[in-house]
């Protein structure tokens, strides 16, 4: 009776042990899993506002385009270019993608050398993920609002469109727009990915 007993006891705690290395197994892929994720957003994110900086930031396109003194003479045929930093907004754009590209190349070393997840280190890189998804999506909403005006214009303050002249400046300005708001999205994934985490470890 007592060997039975023994081999009961034995066998609930052996099975004990057994369930409590699964759940530390499975808690380490999980681990793994976000780690991983966290890796492949930051890449992406990097990759992405560098593509973003570097289009806009070599744009440029010269046209010789008419101009009319006076109605009575013939137009006089000048060479005027469009370069991105004529405009504060292109500026604030390309600085700002700069910004965030130097940072998702900080953040991944900082990533890879907190194996040991610190807590401080984890919520500084959770902040500034926040302020590079704010400083991103202000940078290609006002990158956006200059690039409408130069397609459609404005007629009440008399502002022509310039994109039917300066087509190639312009289709450049929209494909920098759209790669840099994919990079928002990614680091804007990277904050949710943050947030879900936290959210787990707290239950």
């Amino acid at each position: 009776m007592e060997s039975q007993n023994r081999g009961i006891s034995n066998g609930g705690v052996e099975g004990n042990n057994v369930n409590g290395r699964d759940k530390d197994v499975m808690v380490a892929n999980k681990r793994g899993g976000v780690r991983c994720a966290d890796l492949v957003l930051r890449i992406v994110g990097l990759a992405l506002t560098l593509v973003a900086a570097i289009v806009l930031g070599i744009d440029k396109q010269t046209k010789v385009v008419p101009l009319t003194v006076v109605s009575t003479i013939p137009p006089v045929y000048l060479p005027v270019s469009a370069k991105w930093h004529y405009m504060s907004a292109f500026v604030f754009f390309v600085v700002a993608n700069a910004v965030a590209c130097s940072y998702a190349a900080i953040s991944l070393i900082l990533t890879l050398a907190n194996r040991g997840g610190k807590k401080v280190l984890t919520l500084m890189i959770i902040i500034l993920d926040l302020v590079v998804v704010a400083l991103l999506f202000a940078g290609t909403g006002a990158a956006t609002a200059v690039g409408l005006l130069g397609v459609q214009g404005n007629s009440h303050v008399q502002w022509n469109k310039v994109c039917n002249v300066f087509d190639k400046f312009c289709h450049q300005v929209a494909a920098a727009i759209i790669v840099s708001f994919l990079g928002s999205l990614a680091f804007l994934l990277l904050v949710v990915l943050a947030a879900l985490n936290l959210h787990k470890k707290q239950k």
